[in-house]
This record gives C-alpha cells, structure tokens and sequence, in this order.
C-alpha cells in the first residue's frame, strides 16, 4: 500500500549534507508534497538488456557476489539493484536490476546501465569526505527530488530544497531532479534530505541513487535519467527492494 504524503521541516544547511551528494537543505519550514502520479513519459524506453545465459550463473544467487555480501540480501528482498564498481578506485560501474517472483527463487536480470560511483571509489569503511562510496547491502525504502513525481512505487518527495547550490558546476545542477535514499546512516521513511545521521556524522550519509553528470561522485551512485525514472517507477516497497553495491573484488569476497 502507498503511504499518505507527509508534511515535513527540512532542517538547515549542513555542509556534511554538501559534502555528500545531498542539496542544501532548507532553512524555514518548508511543506512538501507526493505529486499525483503521472501515467505517461517523455523519456525514451530503455531498451531490454538480454539476460545472461543460465549456465553463466546460479539462478539462485546474484551473480558475482560473494556469501558475505549474499548473506545479507534480505529473504523477503525480490528486487535487487546491483552497482558493480569497474574498480577499487575507479569512478565508473554498471547498475543491473534483478527480480524475482513473489513465490519464486530464481534471481532474473531485468535492465542494466552505465552508471558512476564515489570519485575515488569504494571503501568498506566510509567516512564523510572520503570521495569513495560505501560497498555493502542497504535498503531502499524512500524517494524525492526538485521535480515531480514520475510514477514512483516509493514514497515520493518533492521539493525545491533538492537543488544543486549554484556555486556547483553548472554539469551538475540536474544532479537532484530525482533521487533514492540508500539507507546508509539514515532514518528510513524520511525524505532522502532529511540530514539526521543515527551513526554520527563522521560516517558521512546522503548517500543516493541520483542523476549522472558524466563523472564521479562525492559518494552516490549516478545513472540517466531515463534509468532514474524507471527505477522510480519499479522498485516497489511491497517487494522489499536492496541495493548491493560495491567494486567487483569486494563484491565477489
């Protein structure tokens, strides 16, 4: 079932939000609002990226990830968005999203895409301004961004306090458009910008899924914007959706 909309105060800037991949936040109350949901789009489909063959892989499993890592998926999960990391300090990866029926155990490759990862890469122990991304498993579970809903399955936020500051290279000003909370040092059912960080800030948080400016990030995950939408619109938190994240040894140990 959808959740009601929820009026909400986006607390003050914080410059440990900036220095994630989070927008400024807004100093003044401030209601925001779920758009109604729209029916069409003008974004190109994305074309089927073919499923490999099945004795590349076990069905049972998502390819190339390691028990550690597998362990963690949740047994009630049946969609998985999986960043493959290029390299320990590499920028670049490849998001897949993989499903699996309700009563079923064979993980099925829907889509993939080009993607970007923390400038520096990846890092099993992230802190706030390391420019690498934090490999593990987190849920998805909240959505927002300075435009409107395209037709999201999660709770939608909309509000003007996403935006890019201007003081940010012009390249990334559409950053925020849309985003997805990972819920890395967070409080799930908030909005993806709301700045509270259970672990401390020292752990760095405003960790998203967010819009791609061709380059690495500060430590989110970037895709199109035609993936944004589709992974808005598909991810649906009756099917308990996970990001597994990582670069590809770390994934696989």
């Amino acid at each position: 079932m959808r959740r009601d909309v929820r009026r909400v105060v986006i607390c003050g800037v914080l410059l440990a939000v900036l220095s994630a991949c989070a927008g400024p936040q807004n100093s003044q109350n401030r209601p925001v609002s779920r758009a109604p949901r729209a029916t069409t789009s003008a974004s190109a489909p994305v074309p089927e990226t073919p499923a490999p063959d099945a004795a590349d892989r076990a069905p049972h499993r998502i390819p190339d990830v390691g028990d550690r890592l597998q362990r963690r998926i949740p047994a009630d999960s049946r969609q998985v968005v999986a960043v493959y990391g290029h390299g320990k300090d590499a920028p670049d990866s490849t998001v897949v999203l993989y499903s699996r029926s309700q009563y079923g155990s064979t993980w099925n490759r829907v889509r993939a895409w080009p993607a970007h990862n923390g400038k520096r890469g990846w890092t099993t122990d992230h802190h706030e301004g390391d420019k690498r991304s934090p490999v593990g498993v987190f849920t998805l579970t909240d959505a927002g961004g300075v435009l409107a809903d395209p037709g999201a399955e999660l709770p939608y936020t909309r509000s003007a306090s996403f935006a890019a500051p201007r003081w940010w290279p012009r390249s990334h000003w559409h950053d925020f458009d849309h985003v997805i909370a990972i819920d890395y040092n967070r409080v799930k059912g908030t909005p993806p910008n709301d700045p509270t960080r259970p672990e401390g800030a020292a752990k760095g948080g405003s960790i998203w899924l967010h819009m791609d400016h061709g380059s690495g990030t500060s430590a989110c995950v970037s895709l199109s914007r035609t993936a944004m939408e589709y992974l808005l619109r598909t991810l649906d938190p009756d099917r308990h959706p996970v990001v597994v994240m990582g670069d590809r040894a770390d994934l696989a140990s």
